[in-house]
């Protein structure tokens, strides 16, 4: 394995950083500086739970720290489960796999960026936005290197270590990208599809006020894709949804916002301008 990500360590933090939610008995989301992580499994009734995504780089001490506080000492998670190989996303993912020595699934279009063989495009640091959009140039692109540890997720659509819960894939913020959801309840594990925070503003970022957006805008390469995807989740009105960054929203709040979005869509969430936007299509 390479850990490509190892002295990346980036000095942002949003409000709630190092602060946890419980959204449900078995669905936990944590906040890694300006990123959300989320473990699945409910520490009342089993001892088996998942990680899905893994931080900031140079975060993996603190994440075992938090979930060990969850689940207990020496009861490393089934699997982690990754939406995307974003660094914000797999900044702690090779120090864990060499810490608990499990295996790491992701969407198939993703193992490029996970076995060092691809690195993603480098952010627009000219797209339109606020101060973290200027900034995003400094962010890792390189891939990772889990080699054999990681697997792509099996094609119909389950997740083996979440019986009950299913991927979909939701492209356009990257290739692979997906979002995980539970029909017996309807929650949404979104990953960066669509986010409540503006994500390219620092004072935002800073904040966490509450707002539906599209992905972080630069390092979002398809809108059109994304447009598809965010009108995928909409369709199955999730009743609580957990995004990648920003706040956990549930109920008419939920509803309301992923209904704006995808009715504004080209407005809220696609850029005036940047290296991957073409307003003509």
């Amino acid at each position: 394995m390479k850990d490509s990500m190892e002295n990346k360590f980036l000095p942002m933090y949003a409000a709630t950083s190092g602060m946890g939610i419980e959204v449900l008995p078995d669905l936990f989301c944590y906040t890694n500086q300006i990123v959300n992580i989320c473990c699945v499994g409910d520490p009342e009734k089993s001892q088996e739970w998942v990680l899905v995504d893994t931080g900031m780089p140079e975060s993996a001490n603190r994440i075992a720290e938090v979930v060990e506080e969850r689940f207990g000492e020496d009861n490393p998670p089934k699997a982690i489960i990754l939406t995307h190989g974003h660094f914000d996303h797999v900044g702690a993912v090779v120090d864990l796999v060499k810490k608990w020595g499990i295996k790491v699934y992701a969407h198939e279009a993703e193992l490029p960026f996970l076995t060092g063989k691809q690195s993603y495009p480098e952010p627009d640091g000219t797209v339109e936005g606020g101060l973290v959009a200027k900034m995003s140039p400094m962010f890792p692109n390189e891939p990772v290197d889990l080699g054999t540890h990681v697997e792509a997720l099996p094609s119909d659509g389950s997740i083996p270590p979440m019986p009950g819960w299913r991927w979909i894939h939701t492209p356009g913020h990257a290739p692979g990208h997906i979002s995980l959801f539970r029909e017996e309840d309807r929650a949404l594990i979104v990953g960066d599809a669509f986010v409540t925070v503006k994500q390219e503003s620092l004072y935002k970022v800073l904040t966490q006020d509450l707002e539906f957006s599209g992905p972080p805008r630069y390092l979002t390469t398809d809108w059109d894709a994304v447009r598809q995807s965010v009108k995928k989740l909409e369709a199955l009105k999730p009743s609580v949804a957990v995004t990648g960054h920003g706040q956990p929203v549930s109920g008419a709040e939920l509803a309301d916002g992923l209904e704006r979005l995808v009715k504004d869509f080209d407005r809220i969430a696609i850029p005036e301008y940047g290296r991957f936007v073409n307003r003509e299509q």
